[in-house]
């Protein structure tokens, strides 16, 4: 049957109900939010004269609940605009209301008696055919769905979102043998497309996959704590970015999370597992135990494994807890031998090796934990999963881990891991060795750009479903490369499209990067039908490389400079008007010039999770690669559409001058950066590449025809400065703003206006782009610019612009 969810019901209003709700919301979906009525007034309700049949205080709970959330930091919603997608009301009087709804989830306490008396409400008013679904984290699905009937037991699963659900990208799908197939074909599918996540199919057993081996691994650390005298800081040095985890690694993720939480998910799995090889490790060390007896559980009690105090001088300082003690210190340094030689090298496998080959603490550390952690996920096939792949997916997706536990045994090789193991007393699971027996010596391998995982009942590779709707350019560049350089690289993605990769530390733009924007160029002119411009890496682009500019305004290089700027418009200017079309993949950060380069693109495809911005002004200058000359040509289409000048010119200038970022590819179109009809937002990042390439092939079969330049940009000159210096001096006579940001103030409004022409005029890009560089280059050489430059480079800050 063709199914369209259009409207969604959401059942529990608590920290997971209301961000659910929110992310629906995201999609487009209409959303209804449901929670219980209030049994009693508060005081402002008795002092307002209501009662409790009153639609504010009946709707209290699920209000205050949504409220929260729309205020929670980092936000739940895309958009403002978002928010009138959501409905809220309670199970009294709205719970008739599902009966229009085209999928409920019910998030309310992880208590199943009351769960099955909001699925006896269900059972009342829900149309026969559509989804019901349950967030359990930990509730045998099976047990939910006794005593239903046959129509919800048939459409009945456990649909597991991770908190926050917006950011986090697993959605664990765990069916009863009722289940429908098309039911589970249907979610998988759409939690991927349409809600951007990483869909993993389940077994209704305890925790499920990821908090099964998440826990599991966190526990095993708990107690090799005591083991090997480690310290809060060495475990959260060596479990973080260094092992392509979160920068909160461990102890700093479980305060954030809630040592409670982590708790009662090792009880649940303590209790209902009592023969797991790893029983005893879920039972809690006896320092834990005296956390929680403190009530010491992470943020939500001020203090867990690190605690925020201010110091006599008044600023906060961070204290680790000394786990032998249990007292708070500062927090201490840790030095290794081991980590300073993985930090040269950039590619995560191979530093793996280089982890497993430490000698000391730190190496020692790493083989304990992975040894054991390899054991636990082979043992658990086919317990918890038929397919080995899926535990990496939901480690990746659920944990934030970039390798799961396989790739990372790929990573080291697995017959050498297995011999690693039997030294420290671990022993693989017997379809390991089978595998090993068969001549096969890897979990994963890749053949004709396609990712194949080792299937254990046919002993035999096949393809991980849903890979091939993916391109992953890790798997097709050493067969695909056409051209490279130490910045980037240029990849042949089939059917007449190329892809220019960019591969330096937070992708920044540098010289080496415009050489190969140029040559991607000429290759897709001469041979291809279009570009795209992505990659696979944690960010689209953090901007220029500040740098080499600073190294060359401290030199007072500023032919250098010049040519340096120039080389960046010319390069943005002939992407915007070559022959075929160039369509951006932006993700993540795509600050300053890249930014900049989104905003020269005939299209661009932007993940849902874009933090887009011009943000040169933080530093003391003004977009120096067709940025401002870009707003200003986009405030004078808008002109033509007959706003008000003074307003536009204001919103323009602000976006510029505040640095604003979005918080989301969305916000990027309501900021400005993007445009309509010209770009499209991506749910899932991992589709993102494909659908940049479609839309470039798009472009090329409609007849792509090579824009031509503008030269009717109307630009307000003095009577739009004279607004943007009336404005500049307020904001410095009310110390709003420094004197150098009213200089670099002025300078900005200098450029979008046209420079100081008498009355309006039209003028050309070019003519746009001199003021935009001579504006930059000026700026360059003001002090305050290159303290600010040298601020960020000293404290090492991401190069942002």
């Amino acid at each position: 049957m063709k199914r369209v969810i259009r409207k969604v019901a959401v059942l529990g209003s608590g920290i997971m109900g209301s961000r659910i709700a929110c992310h629906f919301a995201n999609i487009g979906a209409e959303v209804l939010l449901l929670d219980i009525c209030p049994k009693e007034l508060n005081a402002d309700e008795q002092a307002r004269g209501l009662d409790l049949n009153h639609k504010a205080v009946r709707n209290r709970i699920v209000n205050a609940a949504l409220d929260s959330t729309l205020k929670s930091n980092p936000s739940a919603i895309f958009s403002k605009k978002v928010i009138p997608n959501i409905t809220t009301g309670n199970f009294d009087d709205n719970m008739k209301d599902i009966a229009t709804c085209d999928w409920v989830i019910e998030v309310v306490v992880e208590k199943l008696e009351i769960k099955k008396l909001i699925y006896d409400q269900v059972e009342k008013y829900r149309t026969a055919g559509t989804l019901i679904s349950s967030n359990t984290s930990g509730i045998p699905i099976h047990l939910m769905a006794e005593g239903r009937s046959d129509d919800f037991r048939a459409h009945f699963c456990g649909t597991h979102f991770f908190n926050p659900p917006r950011y986090l990208r697993l959605l664990e799908i765990i069916p009863t043998p009722e289940t429908k197939s098309e039911v589970i074909d249907f979610l998988m599918h759409f939690g991927d497309k349409f809600l951007g996540k990483t869909t993993v199919l389940c077994k209704d057993t305890p925790a499920f996959i990821a908090n099964r081996v998440g826990v599991y691994s966190i526990m095993a650390l708990l107690h090799l704590v005591q083991k090997m005298d480690l310290t809060v800081e060495e475990v959260d040095k060596y479990t973080g970015p260094v092992l392509g985890r979160p920068k909160s690694a461990t102890f700093r993720t479980t305060d954030v999370v809630g040592l409670d939480t982590m708790i009662n998910v090792a009880a649940g799995l303590y209790n209902n597992l009592p023969n797991d090889k790893a029983h005893q490790l879920f039972e809690l060390p006896d320092y834990v135990k005296k956390m929680q007896e403190n009530q010491w559980l992470g943020d939500k009690t001020k203090q867990g494994f690190y605690k925020k105090i201010k110091g006599a001088d008044g600023k906060s300082e961070i204290l680790a807890l000394d786990l032998k003690t249990l007292e708070y210190k500062a927090q201490q340094k840790v030095k290794s031998p081991t980590l300073e030689a993985c930090k040269l090298v950039d590619n995560l496998r191979e530093r793996m090796k280089v982890f497993a080959q430490g000698t000391d603490k730190a190496g020692e550390f790493f083989r304990t934990s992975f040894f054991g952690l390899f054991e636990y996920v082979s043992d658990r096939i086919p317990e918890i999963s038929d397919e080995l792949y899926r535990i990496d997916d939901a480690m990746r997706a659920g944990f934030g881990w970039e390798l799961g536990p396989f790739e990372v045994w790929d990573a080291l090789g697995v017959k050498n891991a297995l011999e690693g193991m039997k030294k420290y007393g671990k022993e693989a699971a017997p379809w390991v060795h089978e595998m090993i027996s068969a001549g096969h010596d890897s979990f994963y391998k890749v053949e004709n750009g396609i990712k194949k995982y080792y299937d254990i009942p046919s002993k035999a590779y096949k393809v991980v479903p849903g890979s091939e709707a993916f391109i992953i350019l890790d798997n097709i560049r050493s067969n695909n490369t056409v051209w490279k350089n130490s910045g980037t690289t240029i990849t042949d993605l089939g059917d007449g499209i190329l892809n220019l990769e960019i591969h330096t530390k937070m992708n920044t733009i540098g010289g080496e990067v415009i050489q190969g924007m140029n040559k991607a160029i000429d290759l897709a002119e001469k041979d291809f039908r279009g570009l795209v411009i992505g990659n696979d890496g944690a960010n689209f682009s953090a901007g220029a490389n500040i740098g080499m500019i600073f190294m060359a305004a401290i030199e007072q290089d500023w032919d250098e400079i010049n040519l340096a700027i120039r080389m960046f418009q010319n390069t943005m200017m002939r992407m915007r008007y070559s022959s075929i079309p160039v369509v951006a993949a932006a993700h993540n950060l795509t600050l300053g010039g890249g930014c900049e380069l989104c905003l020269h693109a005939d299209f661009v495809q932007t993940n849902a999770e874009t933090y887009m911005g011009l943000v040169e002004f933080g530093v003391g200058l003004i977009p120096g690669g067709g940025g401002t000359k870009e707003f200003a040509l986009r405030l004078s289409d808008e002109f033509k559409e007959g706003q008000i000048e003074q307003a536009a010119l204001r919103d323009r200038f602000l976006t510029i001058g505040q640095a604003k970022v979005s918080t989301s590819g969305l916000e990027a179109y309501e900021l400005g950066y993007l445009q309509k009809d010209k770009f499209g937002i991506t749910m899932n990042r991992s589709r993102l590449i494909v659908d940049a390439k479609n839309k470039a092939l798009e472009l090329a079969d409609r007849g792509y025809t090579q824009p031509v330049r503008r030269k009717d940009i109307r630009v307000l000159g003095k009577q739009g400065l004279g607004i943007v210096y009336a404005g500049a001096n307020s904001m410095f006579a009310g110390n709003f703003i420094s004197e150098h940001d009213k200089k670099i103030s002025e300078k900005l409004g200098y450029v979008l206006c046209g420079g100081n022409l008498s009355q309006p005029a039209l003028v050309t890009e070019q003519y746009l782009l001199d003021l935009e560089r001579e504006v930059f280059l000026s700026l360059c050489g003001e002090r305050k610019t290159l303290e600010r430059i040298q601020s960020i480079l000293t404290k090492g800050k991401p190069l942002r612009n």
